[in-house]
């Protein structure tokens, strides 16, 4: 009995002590990061990428192409109602999703070739969240200051001009978010006309909500989360990991050479230390607010800005750039050591990639050059397989669809061959025109067709279109089905 009543007095000790402790949280809350204006040459190429994929996005919409019957005259045009995809002079209709997929493979591959060499580039200067968020510390830069400005205004207690300089900013990311919501559902209607049905209110429901989800999405992602977006939600930092070797050139602080670091004092002497003066500029300008000197991080989107900084700390204390620089690991060791560095383009996983992604190309290429206008297909009926006719003949029944891709009106005549003495009956066609079919253009027309041949006549079959004008045909193989034998 006392072991008992002294396990129990044990137990609520340690219990008590528990809930005595201190509670720590799960979760870290998120400093408030505000990258400093950097001034160099990978700045000014993040500014000339940002110019040109937004003009791209927002400007591609409104670009015109002819084309003939009711289509839109829109060069880029993803068309729901037509059940199409217009790119120029190119047509992609609903059976011809291969395209779509091809071109989905060559992205995916090109992006994982890309990585392999030069690490994350993607997320540094193309990725839609990097050039939005660009866009909006740009914004933010402009109306509340550089980093120093914008920490102290932060810090600073609501007054008037704390007040004004808030809802300017957000004022301008709301406008900046809603332009990139209309320019988004210009893709899915011609741009023009949309445009004056939503300032109008004369737009779709569906239109409106559209804009409304994506300007809140691009306002919250951009302007609000930024950084988190690609530590927490993007899964490409996990997989990038396994794209790259010790030979791919990423953004790396090379601490042979900067090692061990020490302020800076005029006219000291650089043999007993290293070139970092850990002035932390490279920090100060980073968009994931990290120090790449503690080495590799998911953080890092290879941006390079860091390597600008640095290199500007360079110029001004005499010393050679290249501190910080777009680098290998096996270069870090050769380097190290003394040895010249060399930087291998043609390895296993980039000579797979690019394989790959020219494969595609040709595969797709040649797949367009011997693309047809005509299309058939020809499916049998499930119930029933098969009717005996009141001759002794078997009849079966099948579901016709002709495709016309050409942009006027086609005649054709439909027959089938495989099986002798067959007789093809189209389901509304009768008298002197029973064996012609219209289809309109950029139309597919579907038949309900019955085949009755003799009893002993099974087998494959083939159903064969035939354009009255040209010539053109077109083949669908089946089967006729009858009594077993």
């Amino acid at each position: 009995m006392h072991g008992v009543i002294d396990e129990t007095i044990v137990e609520r000790v340690d219990v008590a002590a528990v809930n005595a402790a201190p509670r720590r949280s799960l979760y870290a809350k998120r400093q408030k990061i505000f990258p400093k204006l950097a001034h160099g040459r990978f700045r000014k190429l993040k500014w000339a990428v940002m110019a040109a994929t937004l003009a791209i996005y927002y400007v591609a919409p409104w670009l015109r192409w002819d084309r003939p019957g009711d289509a839109p005259d829109q060069a880029i045009l993803i068309d729901f109602p037509s059940r199409k995809f217009y790119f120029f002079f190119i047509e992609i209709w609903p059976q011809e999703v291969y395209y779509i997929t091809g071109l989905l493979i060559i992205a995916a591959m090109s992006l994982f070739l890309v990585n392999s060499l030069f690490g994350r580039v993607w997320c540094g200067y193309t990725c839609p969240q990097t050039v939005w968020t660009d866009l909006f510390v740009a914004v933010e830069r402009l109306v509340e200051g550089d980093r120093g400005a914008r920490i102290r205004l932060d810090n600073a207690p609501y007054t008037a001009g704390k007040l004004g300089k808030r809802v300017i900013k957000h004022a301008v990311w709301i406008v900046i978010a809603m332009a990139t919501g209309g320019a988004w559902v210009f893709y899915f209607a011609d741009a023009p006309t949309l445009l004056v049905d939503l300032v109008t209110g004369q737009a779709s429901t569906v239109a409106y909500i559209s804009v409304a989800v994506l300007t809140f999405t691009t306002y919250m992602l951009g302007g609000l989360a930024r950084e988190q977006v690609c530590t927490y939600m993007c899964p490409w930092p996990r997989i990038q990991a396994s794209m790259v070797d010790e030979h791919s050139l990423q953004v790396t602080y090379r601490g042979y050479r900067g090692e061990p670091r020490a302020p800076f004092r005029k006219g000291q002497d650089w043999d007993a230390r290293g070139h970092c003066i850990d002035c932390k500029n490279c920090v100060a300008v980073c968009p994931a607010g990290i120090d790449i000197r503690d080495g590799p991080q998911l953080e890092c989107i290879n941006c390079a800005l860091c390597i600008d900084a640095c290199d500007e700390v360079m110029d001004k204390i005499d010393l050679p750039r290249g501190l910080i620089a777009y680098d290998s690991d096996e270069n870090m060791i050769a380097r190290a050591a003394g040895k010249p560095a060399r930087f291998p383009w043609l390895r296993a996983r980039t000579a797979i990639y690019a394989a790959v992604v020219v494969i595609t190309m040709i595969v797709m290429l040649v797949a367009l050059s011997g693309r047809s206008v005509l299309e058939l297909t020809a499916q049998h009926d499930r119930a029933p397989l098969f009717v005996e006719l009141s001759d002794g003949s078997i009849r079966n029944g099948y579901t016709v669809k002709i495709l016309n891709k050409v942009h006027e009106e086609r005649t054709f005549a439909l027959s089938v061959a495989g099986i002798e003495g067959a007789k093809v009956d189209v389901a509304g066609l009768t008298g002197e025109t029973a064996d012609i079919i219209i289809v309109g253009p950029d139309s597919l027309r579907s038949l309900r067709v019955l085949v009755a041949a003799p009893r002993d006549q099974t087998g494959d079959i083939d159903f064969v279109v035939r354009d009255l004008a040209d010539g053109t045909e077109a083949r669908h193989d089946s089967q006729f089905v009858g009594p077993k034998r």
